[in-house]
């Protein structure tokens, strides 16, 4: 079945079209959902949100662009708007914000799995922002926006977050040096 006939069923509410779109794409969107979770568990979770709202809002989704961008943008939203429910964001003080500064971490010979984990340790509000910057190249501006936060709150976030990591990758590669 090809992707259109399966946006069509999709849209039909047809039981059996989104199983099989939640078997063609529900590696990709939980590995968002890893990114944006702080445990394996919560990823589930918002995996299984992400889909009941792709399939309630599949009407919306107009023939322009990719359908699987899409699904990664209500994917994403879905995660964040559960966040923002939870208040994970803490305001900082304008005296509190630093300057983003663009140091790049040397992850190479670290393991994936312990740069996912790490990366799931972080704080909610430094994880999101880090996630979202880095990983999925959202500007400090539409971070902003899509969080309720300053621009300066992002960057302050981001800052602070690839510290901590940069911290936990230095001790990660001590240790495995002894």
């Amino acid at each position: 079945m090809t992707l259109d006939e399966l946006i069509i069923l999709c849209k039909k509410q047809d039981a059996k079209a989104q199983g099989e779109l939640f078997t063609r794409y529900s590696g990709t969107l939980f590995s968002i959902c890893l990114r944006y979770s702080p445990n394996y568990v919560e990823a589930e979770d918002n995996l299984q949100d992400a889909f009941i709202t792709i399939f309630k809002k599949v009407e919306q989704f107009k023939d322009k662009g990719s359908f699987e961008g899409w699904m990664k943008r209500v994917t994403v939203n879905t995660v964040l708007q559960k966040y923002r429910k939870q208040r994970v964001f803490d305001i900082a003080r304008e005296d509190q914000i630093e300057d983003e500064v663009d140091e790049t971490i040397d992850d190479e010979g670290i393991p994936l799995d312990f740069l996912l984990k790490i990366i799931q340790e972080l704080p909610d509000r430094y994880r999101l922002v880090f996630s979202m910057y880095v990983m999925d190249d959202y500007s400090h501006k539409e971070i902003a926006e899509m969080l309720g936060i300053s621009d300066g709150t992002s960057k302050s976030n981001l800052a602070r977050s690839r510290s901590i990591l940069r911290t936990k990758i230095e001790a990660f590669k001590v240790s495995e040096h002894r």
